[in-house]
């Protein structure tokens, strides 16, 4: 059995995040990170109930993703909270999809005499990504139906809300609101190997509790392992692509370089690059 030098586990994995969430023990740990979370739309939830999971669809193959939370509030609104581990190709589309299904099931648990109300539908994603395209400084996305004429939400019951978490950096001093507690908890639990003086209040308490490794029985931690194990393969995975990719861009530049008659030593400065690399690019 590999001995793991963290002492909380990584809520990023698969059994790290229904450990903290998705357990009926740990409800109330998913209902504090909800409210403070959506605490501007909502007001305050004061109980939640999880949904069988079965009821949304399976992705072929290897989804890179954990998209197990499911669950409702006592006024009948609906939310999904899904970790993804790698940007993924069309992820804002799956996530449309996804939101499809709870909308549907409403459809199905009512009469012939259906009236077309609806409850709200959160899909919240924290993602161990950033999107291409946004703003470096923001790493809350909440976006809804709008009016584009009056920038003013059009439709206001189908919510996505997406945290890039790679973007949040500030340190335990820092943290204002119990919501950037939250967010500071989820990017850096791992990496932790005591418990900050500004989370030291119930709630954090109880996650640090439940996510200290040493307190996993022999099979709990069996299947963290297990799933460790495959957020880095995923990690490798990622890190390699953007390597080669990185590799791509050097060569592409020391190329053009080289066509503009630098001399190898600037070049090897430019791009990092070897110098036997560089020339076997002059030959060719």
């Amino acid at each position: 059995m590999v001995e793991f030098r963290e002492k909380y586990i990584n809520p990023f994995t698969d059994y790290g995040f229904k450990r903290l969430f998705g357990e009926e023990p740990n409800k109330d740990l998913l209902l504090d990170f909800l409210n403070e979370l959506l605490k501007d739309q909502e007001g305050k939830i004061t109980e939640i109930s999880y949904l069988p999971n079965e009821k949304l669809p399976i992705s072929v193959g290897d989804r890179k993703a954990i998209f197990d939370i499911y669950c409702t509030n006592e006024k009948g609104e609906q939310f999904i909270v899904e970790m993804q581990k790698a940007e993924q190709k069309f992820f804002k589309d799956r996530t449309v999809f996804y939101s499809t299904f709870p909308i549907q099931e409403q459809a199905r648990n009512k009469d012939r005499f259906w009236n077309f109300e609806l409850k709200a539908v959160y899909t919240i994603g924290i993602l161990d990504f950033v999107f291409e395209e946004s703003d470096p400084d923001k790493y809350r996305h909440d976006v809804k139906l709008t009016e584009q004429e009056t920038k003013e939400a059009f439709y206001d019951k189908l919510i996505y809300i997406y945290l890039e978490m790679p973007k949040f950096n500030k340190s335990e001093k820092e943290l204002k609101t119990r919501f950037e507690k939250w967010m500071f908890v989820l990017k850096n639990l791992p990496k932790l190997d005591r418990i900050p003086v500004e989370l030291k209040e119930q709630i954090f308490l109880k996650l640090f509790e439940t996510a200290e490794i040493a307190k996993l029985k022999p099979e709990e931690y069996k299947q963290y392992e297990a799933s460790m194990n495959a957020y880095r393969d995923v990690k490798n995975s990622i890190d390699t692509a953007f390597e080669k990719g990185e590799k791509k861009k050097a060569i592409e530049i020391a190329r053009k370089s080289l066509k503009e008659g630098l001399s190898i030593d600037l070049i090897i400065k430019i791009t990092g690059l070897t110098k036997k690399e560089i020339e076997e690019l002059k030959e060719k």
